[in-house]
């Protein structure tokens, strides 16, 4: 099978497993990773199979959608590659980038695993999350959790653990400060520096006129 048969069975793959996904973790945003993944892998000395592959299938099955296990995603992940007769060494790095890219592992002080194929589907993962496509996620996410808006009496947590990161209820916007607004200095390559600046600004305009808006000021 060639690199490029095997790309588009995996896209086969994962469109067909996430037909019924939430919005924000569907197959489009599987699709925009990828898009972003092949568009920094050209700056970067990487494994362009690799990189592919785990853009394709890291959000395969998403633990928060699985009851928080975080083992689900890599072995269906792995299984999939095994059949294709793809080589152990690439599947082996393909599980690890899809079991240790998320964000809430960055509260890991020794992460366990690094690559700069991982560094590369991070961010572009990550650039996803920001922008004008990743305020449109959070808040289809906080809708599909049936989360408020925003409440000024319930302030962000600033200092949260990975516990707690994964089971905040708290309201869509404070999301913006645990997370989002973090990802423009966790990027790791160049050209994902230079597109979450601009997508970084394009969010902090954003909260303004919420903030405005809500206080009835516009």
């Amino acid at each position: 099978m060639t690199n490029e048969t095997l790309i588009e069975s995996t896209m086969v793959f994962v469109k067909e497993s996430l037909k019924h996904a939430e919005g924000g973790h569907d197959w489009f945003h599987t699709l925009r990773v990828y898009k972003n993944a092949n568009l920094i892998a050209k700056a970067e000395c990487v494994d362009p199979l690799v990189v592919g592959l785990a853009a394709l299938l890291h959000d395969i099955a998403d633990s928060k959608f699985h009851n928080g296990d975080e083992t689900i995603g890599p072995r269906i992940a792995s299984e999939f590659l095994l059949k294709q007769n793809v080589d152990s060494e690439i599947i082996e790095h393909v599980t690890q980038i899809i079991e240790n890219m998320s964000f809430k592992n960055s509260f890991d002080l020794n992460p366990s695993f690094s690559s700069k194929e991982m560094e590369v589907v991070q961010d572009a993962d990550r650039l996803d999350a920001i922008g004008a496509i990743g305020i449109a996620r959070c808040f289809n996410y906080g809708g599909f959790k049936n989360r408020a808006l925003y409440n000024p009496d319930v302030p962000p947590n600033l200092k949260m653990t990975k516990a707690e990161y994964k089971a905040a209820k708290a309201p869509t916007i404070n999301h913006f400060y645990e997370k989002l607004l973090l990802l423009k200095d966790q990027m790791n390559t160049k050209t994902g520096k230079r597109i979450a600046e601009k997508r970084h600004t394009f969010m902090e305009d954003y909260l303004n006129q919420f903030y405005a808006e809500w206080n009835g000021e516009k």
